[in-house]
């Protein structure tokens, strides 16, 4: 894949067929335009684009109401890929970006950059100054630049737009199997695994990986059943994610996942943790004795959950 961060990078191929905007999360909504783009492409031999933003336009302009992140720019860059898409333009946002007109925009970055044969927006999506930008522009514009203008309508789940907005909500609340649902695969987080305290081992006997999240986006406090990838291979594994009331009184949320039947350190290393299901919020024990048997209850209800029928079907971990 072509990632430019430059109108003028000698990289892109032109022309293309596009599509805009931040895409965080890269929910069944964002896939669904992704896949006209890249099938419409197919069509028209063009190449499948995506303009967005790096950072996200609202921690510009409003700092103090910008949404966390569901992914980091790598991440939607990878799933981008995944779905087909050829090379993404992903603008520096600033205000001087901000400022320009919409009409502007689709000339400067669409028409004369990448050549744009075909423009996809999801419904009700504004871009340039003011969010002025909007599909009845661009089909007023497309008779006289020469590209077709569309719009791809919304996915729904239950009768409610899916939205990056409704995915982290369900995540705050520890939904994670709605979440999914959402997203179209389990939610997922990864970081590098730190030196922690060394207490899963040594005091509760269920060693953990101290994971260092990049995304800022964390599920509800509490236990999950997840799948975690080292070395490329997926483990089996229960996460914790809190600040672990009975053995600290440290506030820092920390997510640490033990991994079933895998017993070598992985300090340093990157891990990534995938969110299956919840087994209960966080709770603080009146003894390390009753901690301990609770966390072996967890660990027996994740092995239970993975030897489900169905899950062991979609899922290869081992």
């Amino acid at each position: 894949m072509i990632v430019s961060r430059s109108a003028t990078d000698p990289a892109i191929v032109r022309p293309s067929t596009v599509t805009i905007g931040v895409f965080d999360g890269l929910h069944l909504g964002h896939q669904a335009i992704m896949r006209t783009v890249v099938e419409r492409s197919r069509q028209n031999g063009t190449v499948p684009t995506v303009v967005t933003f790096d950072p996200h336009p609202r921690s510009v302009l409003y700092p103090e109401s910008a949404p966390p992140l569901l992914q980091t720019f790598d991440q939607r860059i990878e799933g981008m890929s995944f779905l087909g898409i050829g090379q993404v333009l992903a603008i520096p946002f600033d205000r001087e970006i901000a400022s320009l007109s919409a009409e502007d925009f689709v000339m400067r970055y669409l028409v004369e950059a990448l050549e744009a044969r075909a423009i996809y927006l999801g419904r009700g999506f504004g871009f340039g100054r003011g969010r002025s930008g909007n599909i009845s522009l661009l089909r007023e514009m497309s008779v006289r630049c020469g590209f077709e203008a569309d719009e791809v309508g919304e996915v729904e789940l239950r009768g409610k737009r899916i939205s990056s907005t409704a995915t982290r909500r369900a995540l705050q609340h520890g939904r994670v199997n709605l979440a999914r649902r959402m997203l179209g695969r389990p939610y997922g987080l990864e970081g590098v695994v730190a030196e922690g305290r060394r207490m899963g081992g040594s005091v509760l006997r269920f060693p953990t990986a101290n994971i260092e999240p990049q995304s800022r986006v964390l599920p509800a406090r509490g236990v999950y059943v997840t799948a975690s990838l080292v070395d490329g291979v997926w483990y089996r594994s229960v996460t914790n994610i809190g600040v672990r009331p009975t053995v600290t009184d440290e506030e820092r949320v920390i997510v640490e996942s033990h991994l079933l039947d895998f017993d070598r350190p992985l300090y340093g290393e990157l891990i990534r943790v995938r969110f299956l299901h919840r087994l209960r919020g966080e709770r603080k024990f009146p003894s390390i004795d009753e901690l301990r048997d609770q966390i072996s209850h967890d660990a027996g209800r994740a092995r239970r959950y993975f030897h489900h029928p169905l899950v062991r079907r979609h899922l290869v971990v081992t």
